[in-house]
């Protein structure tokens, strides 16, 4: 399915996942145009409200903007989905251009699937690891290019412009079966070169892993009563607590 059918079912078919409409009616306020990117986690699977429209709300009540926002997520996206978007897709790029509040979550899936294929020890080499290695370093070319893209259609200077790390939500399940030390790194070394990559950049990364799985990265979100019943995605309040990060940051440089 072609990103624009993907988008066109989006827009017009689920109008609570997209943020159809306006947060504010200050009619003597600036109007913002907010465009978030992403997988599943911005199309706020599983949950009756995801980060996306409770951000946009933040942002509505702290700057007192008036704020449209347009969902982009598409479940099952991974790093490589979004950079074709938004190096191929005219839509896509229309509405970052078009934005001055962009964020992005990307790289769940990357790594998911390669925990999976290691759990089942398909992923391939002696210590069964290369499909982890792999995902790793898929991740961190595409992510570079990423921003690239989005840095040619928005600048920091010019827009509030976020995005954030990954959390882990499988703590519990792999600590009991003994490979969380083995895994783990694996997604540290995704979550350094995210936060190195946008500081050198100018763009502030809402600590999502440190809010969902503590300083030591042990904290399991589902006994925290952060995730959903699928075991994987935020429920509600993981959601909030995503949106609080993002809030943490603050809003320049247009507020």
């Amino acid at each position: 399915m072609s990103v624009f059918v993907l988008f066109f079912f989006f827009f017009f078919f689920v109008p609570v996942g997209c943020g159809s409409g306006t947060t504010g009616n200050n009619s003597n306020a600036s109007t913002w145009q907010y465009a978030a990117l992403g997988d599943s986690l911005a199309a706020g699977a599983l949950a009756q409200e995801g980060y996306v429209p409770r951000y946009a709300t933040y942002l509505n009540t702290d700057t007192g903007s008036n704020i449209t926002p347009l969902n982009l997520g598409i479940p099952g996206w991974h790093s490589g989905d979004l950079l074709n978007a938004l190096q191929n897709d005219l839509i896509v790029r229309n509405q970052v251009s078009g934005a001055e509040i962009v964020t992005w979550d990307i790289g769940g899936n990357d790594l998911a699937n390669a925990h999976d294929s290691f759990v089942q020890k398909t992923c391939g080499g002696t210590d069964n690891q290369d499909c982890l290695r792999t995902a790793v370093a898929t991740f961190q070319t595409n992510w570079d290019a990423i921003v690239v893209e989005l840095l040619k259609l928005r600048l920091p200077s010019k827009t509030i412009l976020r995005t954030m790390d990954i959390y882990d939500p499988y703590v519990a399940a792999d600590t009991a079966s003994g490979i969380f030390t083995t895994i783990e790194p694996y997604l540290d070394q995704a979550n350094s070169h995210i936060l190195a990559n946008a500081q050198a950049n100018g763009i502030p990364v809402a600590a999502v892993h440190l809010a969902f799985n503590g300083a030591a990265g042990t904290q399991a979100p589902i006994a925290a009563g952060l995730i959903a019943s699928d075991g994987f995605h935020p429920n509600d309040v993981g959601h909030k607590l995503i949106a609080d990060q993002l809030r943490a940051l603050a809003y320049a440089p247009l507020h």
